[in-house]
C-alpha cells in the first residue's frame, strides 16, 4: 500500500529548539526512515516552506484569485510529508510513532482514481 505522512508542527517548536532538542528531531526522523526502508520503501520526501511563504490559489465564479500566504490560520502548519510504501496500515502507523512527538502526524492511503491516468 501506499501512504502519504503528513507532518504538521508549530514552526515556532523548531526555531526555539536548542541543539540537543534538534538532535532529537532528526534521530526520530532517522528512526522512522530505517522502519520504512526495513518494511517497504520512501518514494519521496521533503520539508515544507513556512507558510507565510505559500502562495493560494482559489477559483471561484468570477475567476482566479491568487494570494500570498496559507489557505488558513493555524498555529500547527503542514511542515513536510514522505511518500512510502508499506505493507499496511498498521505499519504506517509504526513509522509515524516513531517521528518527533511534538507532531501531528497525519497518515493518508494513496487512492487511484479510476479514469483518470497521469500525463
Amino acid at each position: 500500500m501506499r501512504y502519504v505522512i503528513l507532518i504538521a508542527c508549530d514552526p515556532a517548536d523548531w526555531a526555539d529548539a536548542d541543539e540537543a532538542t534538534r538532535r532529537e528531531y532528526f534521530e526520530a526522523h532517522h528512526a522512522f526512515e530505517r522502519h520504512v526502508a526495513e518494511h517497504g520503501t520512501r518514494l519521496s520526501s521533503a520539508a515544507l516552506g513556512d507558510a507565510d511563504v505559500a502562495t493560494t490559489v482559489r477559483h471561484s465564479p468570477d475567476g482566479v484569485t491568487v494570494t500570498d500566504g496559507p489557505f488558513a490560520e493555524l498555529v500547527e502548519q503542514l511542515s513536510g510529508y514522505y511518500d512510502v510504501e508499506l505493507p499496511d496500515l498498521d505499519t504506517a502507523i509504526q513509522a509515524a510513532k516513531l517521528l518527533p512527538r511534538a507532531y501531528a502526524v497525519e497518515v493518508r492511503p494513496v487512492t487511484v482514481i479510476e479514469g483518470y491516468e497521469h500525463a
